[in-house]
């Protein structure tokens, strides 16, 4: 028997060891391509691309699913020569990535070329990011909106905020440099809490007049200058809601890069059940409310905007699952379906 687990275990660890390396080599790879340009000009010549168009991802349906193509650098090289472009565009490219086997993958905007010639010539279409989330794998969906990010931050921090002066891009666009006043700027993510708050037996969902008509979804809120998460959980709480969180405990988190590259900072809160009712801030929310298990559970059945009340209205639906939002609320369902009668 005991030499039997031996072999088990051996197999297993060594099985650990061999996937642990193989991330240590690809995170210390993509680190190189970060630091040295030569190395990271070099290897746009073998790695892939993702497209976009003035930040839109491009994508191809196949059959009754959308995919999101990684063009080599010999197609891209083609492509462009039939748009009579150089390949010089190329140095707008940005390092998003690589594969196990470190083939590195780039992220490029040709916003300054037709559109509608490249959807022809590549058979497919870009489509507003937000959409493309929701319909592609969800693998891809990071990727995409780590990309766009990137491609967003860049063009947007052309210039020095001290000195007014231009600012110089590394070749794998990890950073922007102000050669003036010597300032490195590196992409940066605004930290946001998405908070699912419970009374014990029911969850509070809200809405913005902005939201897709029918969705509701877990109170969110950026941190302020100087807080931690607590603090900002109570205090969104508080200023959404006006209740006032007993306690909290975090969940996970995700990559959002609405409006502008956002963490996601995802948690749970508890409020006492004999708190006073839902006290809405207007010009934040349309709507909050308490909903029970039962609601939840049929909630997340529904396609978005599928069914519609007696009065026209739409039924209640909540964010896809490519949304942390809905991680929250699935774990808020589980826990009350796993709690003792």
């Amino acid at each position: 028997m005991a030499a039997i687990y031996q072999a088990v275990y051996g197999r297993a660890s060594s099985l650990v060891c061999r996937l642990h390396s193989t991330y240590v080599r690809k995170m210390r790879y993509l680190n190189e391509l970060k630091e040295d340009d030569i190395l990271c000009r070099q290897a746009r010549t073998s790695g892939t691309f993702y497209l976009f168009h003035n930040l839109s991802p491009f994508l191809q349906k196949v059959g009754k699913k959308y995919v999101v193509p990684q063009l080599s650098a010999a197609e891209m090289k083609r492509m462009l020569e039939k748009l009579r472009e150089t390949e010089q565009c190329l140095e707008k490219s940005v390092l998003i990535g690589c594969s196990d086997e470190h083939v590195p993958h780039f992220a490029l905007d040709l916003g300054a070329l037709e559109k509608s010639v490249m959807e022809s010539e590549l058979n497919g279409s870009f489509t507003d990011l937000r959409k493309a989330l929701f319909v592609v794998d969800e693998k891809d969906s990071p990727l995409l909106a780590s990309a766009q990010s990137l491609l967003r931050w860049h063009d947007s921090h052309q210039y020095c905020s001290k000195t007014g002066q231009p600012t110089q891009r590394n070749v794998a666009g990890s950073k922007r440099v102000c050669h003036a006043s010597g300032i490195t700027y590196y992409p940066q993510m605004s930290p946001v809490v998405i908070t699912l708050v419970s009374d014990g037996s029911r969850c509070l969902l809200a809405r913005q007049p902005s939201f897709p008509q029918g969705m509701f979804t877990a109170l969110s809120g950026f941190c302020d200058m100087g807080e931690n998460v607590e603090e900002t959980i109570r205090r969104e709480v508080a200023e959404e809601v006006g209740l006032e969180v007993e306690s909290l405990w975090y969940s996970a988190s995700q990559h959002w890069p609405f409006p502008s590259s956002c963490l996601m900072i995802a948690c749970h809160a508890l409020v006492r059940a004999q708190q006073p009712e839902i006290n809405m801030n207007t010009l934040e929310l349309e709507e909050a409310r308490w909903f029970g298990l039962e609601e939840i559970v049929e909630g997340l059945k529904r396609e978005p905007g599928s069914s519609k009340q007696d009065n026209g209205s739409l039924l209640p639906w909540f964010p896809p699952k490519q949304a942390i939002a809905r991680q929250l609320i699935c774990e808020w369902v589980k826990q009350q379906t796993s709690q003792p009668a």
